[in-house]
């Protein structure tokens, strides 16, 4: 199972891109950004550059977008930051996409990002992103764009939990990225994935399931996330508390184990609460137990 975490945080919000160096040596497939930008004082660093960054200082580790909200930025822009961080990185980029979750907050408006129309504008976009990064001749609007120095195409993962969002990835991704979902959730939505893949004639994607973990003995957190899916997102409080995985090596293990019986080919959890290091070497040996 491909496994992806996101780094932590100092007091200011600001990312610790050394730390990546720490997932590198313990065998993560990738670091994960999210893209959590709103603009009302809330920390939320830019995730292009955060990838450079932690690019700068490792040598293998993917560089995973978990995800980007395209309605935020021009395609051609995107294209070309995509397609330079492959080419200063070796190819290590995995972009995660998806309409955003924040239309109308302050930095949405300030940029002038659509708050309605989010899916077209995020399926015009995949249909040009893979011809601007590959350096070929590209229609954005009515206007041909051609980006160099050409690079490889990364992997295009489509997030979302929707029905929509399932059939932008068959149509148009590598893989489907769902988020903040338990396992016997994940599993009935795969099985619709692949009808609506066969009704679509096309492959099933990969799989990539995002949520959370807290690791640490740290109750606080625990009730702190909850309480963030029960408030914004309106999740009942019984679903809400089977979300963030939590407990000792063996536990998190038959976490991600029911996580790819339910057909997930990747997992990435954001590590919350304390003792950031720890969490990282608890989730890193309990990825180990699934392949022992």
């Amino acid at each position: 199972m491909r496994l992806t975490t996101s780094l932590p945080t100092d007091d200011r919000g600001v990312p610790d891109v050394a730390k990546a160096r720490h997932l590198e040596q313990l065998g993560y497939d990738a670091v994960g950004m999210a893209d959590v930008i709103v603009g009302d004082g809330t920390p939320g660093a830019d995730p292009a550059l955060t990838l450079a960054a932690t690019a700068a200082v490792t040598d293998r580790i993917g560089l995973e977008f978990g995800v980007l909200s395209l309605p935020l930025r021009p395609v051609a822009s995107v294209a070309s930051q995509i397609q330079t961080l492959q080419q200063l990185s070796g190819g290590r980029v995995v972009l995660g996409v998806g309409i955003g979750g924040f239309p109308g907050s302050p930095f949405w408006r300030a940029v002038g990002a659509p708050a309605t129309g989010r899916g077209r504008w995020t399926d015009t976009a995949l249909r040009a992103l893979p011809g601007l990064i590959a350096g070929r001749p590209t229609l954005v609007g009515e206007t041909e764009v051609t980006l160099g120095p050409a690079a490889a195409v990364p992997p295009i993962l489509v997030g979302g939990n929707s029905e929509a969002a399932m059939r932008r990835a068959i149509l148009y991704g590598d893989g489907w990225a769902p988020s903040l979902i338990t396992p016997s959730g994940l599993a009935a939505k795969v099985a619709l994935l692949r009808e609506l893949a066969g009704e679509l004639g096309r492959p099933v994607p990969q799989v990539s399931v995002g949520g959370h973990a807290i690791l640490a003995d740290d109750r606080a957190a625990v009730e702190s996330f909850v309480a963030s899916l029960t408030g914004p997102h309106g999740m009942a409080e019984e679903v809400a508390r089977d979300i963030p995985v939590t407990g000792g090596v063996e536990r998190v293990a038959e976490r991600l184990a029911a996580y790819a019986e339910a057909g997930a080919d990747a997992v990435g959890l954001g590590l919350d609460g304390g003792e950031w290091m720890r969490q990282a070497e608890i989730l890193a040996q309990a990825r180990a137990l699934l392949t022992d």
